[in-house]
């Protein structure tokens, strides 16, 4: 370890017009900020900041439990450990990344334009740092208020008449999908209302009226809007944001949960959480529900649900509808301030290697059963052939889908071989063509033959491993791509620059039981955790 008092890694901001001054002095860029200085000389950080996060895990998870005892946490993304939408871990992991280097006295130049992760990083031992950058004053507060405003009125605006729906019924809690259908297909329970004339179910707030509307053609389907009070939403909404306490502003990660709270704070999104909790809330007090199953991935409004459910008698049942991998850290039990309080009564998992993750995380066996994948119903999938196209699985991250892009069709010309990219079915990403490079016309399931599957954070992954196709899951430059394989399954992984020899060295994965992951559906699971009103029963 160096001494403390010799600084190895000078910190700068872009404005500083940064320069390397030693031999031997690498440097980054935290952000992807443009940076005139040596690229021979720009460290790679894809795979150690990778390892970075998984070893401040621990240390996520506790702080993230502090930060959900907040009575505001709940408005927010931040305190659920929830990965692919806030970068909380990724600043803590950037930190014990820089930690580490000036402990080896590795002579690095850190460029950073972002004023909160700078007075953090500032403040380690070992980081030599110029002045930080301005902090961004009320910009931010106030954005954040016209947005949550206008969501108010918004919401205001779609409040309708109350319908009358059906009493002691189970229930489905579902989000918009364009999967879904008025014939009660739905994207995540699949023919589940098909099957069941007796369930109804109720559309999570993001659905907009229209698309509620469509969806009600069985007439077993509803709004959670028309159980909003209209007053609430122009009085309430534009000051619901997550607060949290001075403590945890003023601790050891103080300046990292500033900029989690001011990031927060900048959107509607506190505005959007507070509405469907106060919808919901009033919904199950109003329908007296037997039983509400949603697609389970503990955020912070499903908290809240579980808690008001219990309170009036309501059994919860969290479907584990698509991967617990091993960066899908809102499902682990540490991240919650009360622990199984604020969990389903039980979650239902797709297959036995989900429910053994959470078990490991925390999640006693009593709480979970496995029901089945009703998502996947695939058959068999391309077959291996060393000669026929990579296949590219996009995730709904636009920044990493961009980065996947980029890095593909760099290597292409070396690889010589036919590069199919798929973007994700609802956030599209541009893809330049060219004779090696093309947008992929169908899913993996439509290709013929794949000679391997690139993806990062998307369940695409998974199934290609259930197919026996050589998988490769790409490491991101600067981010933090959620891997959402489970620890008991594991495919090389290469960042852009090992890329090209991953593609080379692919080979089919160990077997993995389909049925472990995906099992079939167990109908008498289903009908316990969501049974028939009384009547018929």
């Amino acid at each position: 370890m160096a001494p403390a008092s010799i600084m190895t890694v000078r910190l700068v901001s872009p404005r500083d017009k940064p320069t390397l001054s030693e031999a031997g002095e690498g440097w980054v860029a935290i952000g992807g900020d443009e940076v005139d200085l040596d690229p021979s000389r720009r460290i790679e950080t894809a795979t150690a900041l990778e390892a970075a996060f998984a070893a401040v895990i621990p240390d996520f998870l506790a702080l993230c439990r502090n930060l959900g005892a907040d009575p505001s946490a709940v408005l927010a993304h931040t305190p659920s450990a929830a990965a692919n939408v806030s970068d909380l871990g990724l600043m803590m992991a950037w930190s014990r990344l820089v930690e580490t280097w000036a402990g080896e006295g590795r002579k690095t130049v850190l460029v950073c334009a972002d004023p909160w992760l700078y007075r953090h990083l500032a403040g380690l031992p070992g980081v030599n740092a110029a002045p930080p950058p301005s902090l961004p004053g009320p910009l931010p507060r106030l954005r954040g208020f016209a947005a949550r405003l206008r969501y108010g009125l918004r919401a205001a605006l779609g409040v309708r008449a109350k319908p009358t729906t059906p009493q002691g019924r189970s229930w489905l809690l579902s989000y918009a999908n364009p999967q879904s259908g008025p014939d009660g297909t739905d994207a995540y329970f699949g023919p589940l209302m098909r099957e069941r004339a007796d369930l109804c179910r109720m559309l999570h707030v993001d659905c907009p009226p229209e698309e509620a509307r469509r969806l009600n053609g069985g007439g077993r389907s509803f709004s959670l809007h028309h159980w909003g009070s209209a007053l609430f939403a122009l009085t309430g909404l534009p000051f619901a944001r997550w607060i949290p306490r001075k403590e945890m502003l003023d601790g050891p990660w103080g300046w990292l949960v500033r900029r989690a709270a001011t990031g927060e704070a900048a959107t509607a999104q506190g505005a959007a959480i507070a509405w469907q909790i106060h919808c919901q809330r009033r919904w199950l007090a109003d329908a007296h529900p037997l039983a509400v199953a949603w697609p389970w991935e503990n955020h912070g409004w499903e908290r809240d649900f579980c808690r008001a459910a219990r309170g009036l008698g309501v059994a919860s049942a969290g479907y584990q509808h698509s991967s617990v991998g091993r960066f899908e850290l809102n499902h682990h039990v540490d991240a919650n301030p009360d622990g199984l309080a604020s969990l389903p009564d039980r979650v239902l998992c797709t297959g036995a290697v989900t429910r053994d993750a959470l078990t490991r995380w925390g999640l006693p066996e009593s709480r979970s059963r496995v029901a089945g994948a009703l998502r996947y119903g695939f058959a068999r999938g391309p077959r291996w052939d060393r000669d026929a196209p990579l296949f590219v699985a996009l995730p709904g991250d636009m920044a990493l889908a961009a980065q996947m892009v980029g890095a593909v069709s760099r290597v292409a010309p070396g690889l010589g071989r036919k590069i199919l990219i798929r973007p994700h079915p609802v956030y599209d990403v541009a893809v330049p063509e060219t004779h090696l490079v093309t947008r992929a016309a169908t899913g993996l399931g439509g290709q013929a033959a794949v000679s391997a599957v690139i993806y990062a954070a998307t369940t695409v992954g998974l199934e290609a491993v259930l197919f026996g196709l050589p998988t490769i899951r790409f490491i991101a430059a600067g981010c933090i791509a959620h891997d959402i394989l489970p620890n008991t399954v594991n495919v090389p992984a290469a960042d852009e620059a090992g890329l090209a020899a991953a593609i080379e060295r692919a080979e089919p994965p160990p077997t993995v039981a389909r049925d472990d992951v995906f099992a079939p559906v167990d109908h008498d699971v289903w009908r316990q955790a969501l049974p028939l009103p009384k009547a018929a029963s």
